[in-house]
């Protein structure tokens, strides 16, 4: 028996000592129960302490990294960064807020139809080995590992240049949509493949057709997945700068229209930066970004479970 036989006997011998513990047992006789079966079986124990470890590592990172970033910015929050207009001497970020917010909407708006349609004819229209959809995967595995200033050359060549938009909002929300089609595409094929098969076959015997069974069974069933996906593009959006200096500029005003120019936080605090002058308010608008992001997933995570109640 190799290595990984013995590790994968062992694993199942602990799992199954594991359930034997009866569910009314204080959390310190449960321990006690489950330290023995370690000592027995020491590569399990050896594996626990291993993957706790990385858990305890990656949560003290997460803690770390939001705490370092509060600490640097929140002293320098003040009114005068929230000020409608922006000058020289404020370096408001309202302006900046409210594009980013818009962005936001915008690319969401072109991305999640094409992304969540491309993914529902992967899963429940096309034939499996269809040479058709062995292109579309490798398209999107391409086009998610193409760097952001990559998309923004190809942003204002084509939508700033050859469609004469300009730098406006149009032309950034356009290339983020692009940029987080990937995204999209993935969670929500993975969302609709976790649905079991018997819930289509019980809709399809009860009479319905094949579009009904996807909008009423199939995507309430995936929606936690896609919805997943939708956070993790939202992340990308807020997070994004080199592709929108390209395409959105970098005039730090609220934009008029879809063919205004504006700039996001996260260019904001870039360029901010970049001067060397401001870099208090940049910690500043860290935190306004880092707000902004859990405050999106956190409205995504009660719809999500909204509907999940409602299915």
């Amino acid at each position: 028996m190799n290595t990984m036989e013995s590790i994968k006997s062992e694993s199942n011998i602990v799992q199954k000592d594991c359930k034997n513990i009866p569910k009314d047992k204080t959390f310190k006789e449960v321990w006690s129960e489950r330290w023995k079966t370690y000592k027995a079986h020491p590569v399990s124990l050896g594996f626990f302490i291993l993957v706790s470890l990385c858990a305890l590592i990656t949560a003290f990172v997460f803690l770390f990294l939001v705490g370092y970033v509060v600490v640097k910015g929140v002293p320098y929050l003040k009114p005068s960064l929230f000020s409608p207009t922006y000058t020289s001497e404020n370096v408001s970020m309202l302006p900046s807020i409210v594009t980013t917010l818009e962005m936001v909407g915008l690319s969401l708006l072109i991305s999640v139809p094409f992304g969540v349609g491309c993914a529902i004819y992967l899963v429940e229209y096309a034939k499996k080995g269809n040479k058709v959809v062995k292109i579309i995967r490798l398209t999107t595995q391409t086009l998610s590992g193409i760097p952001s200033i990559v998309y923004g050359l190809f942003g204002m060549l084509f939508f700033v240049t050859s469609l004469h938009w300009g730098y406006s909002l149009l032309a950034g929300s356009f290339t983020i949509a692009i940029m987080i089609l990937p995204i999209i595409i993935t969670s929500t094929e993975e969302a609709l493949m976790t649905v079991d098969d018997s819930y289509r076959e019980g809709s399809f015997g009860l009479g319905a057709g094949k579009l009904r069974t996807i909008f009423v069974i199939v995507l309430p069933s995936a929606m936690n997945g896609i919805l997943a996906g939708i956070i993790l593009a939202i992340g990308r959006i807020i997070g994004e700068t080199a592709a929108l200096i390209y395409t959105a500029g970098t005039m730090a005003q609220i934009p008029s229209n879809v063919f205004s120019s504006g700039r996001t936080l996260a260019t904001h605090m870039y360029l901010l930066s970049g001067e060397g002058l401001h870099m208090n308010e940049a910690s500043a608008v860290a935190v306004v970004i880092l707000i902004t992001v859990l405050a999106l997933n956190g409205v995504a995570s009660l719809i999500a479970k909204k509907l999940t109640k409602g299915k």
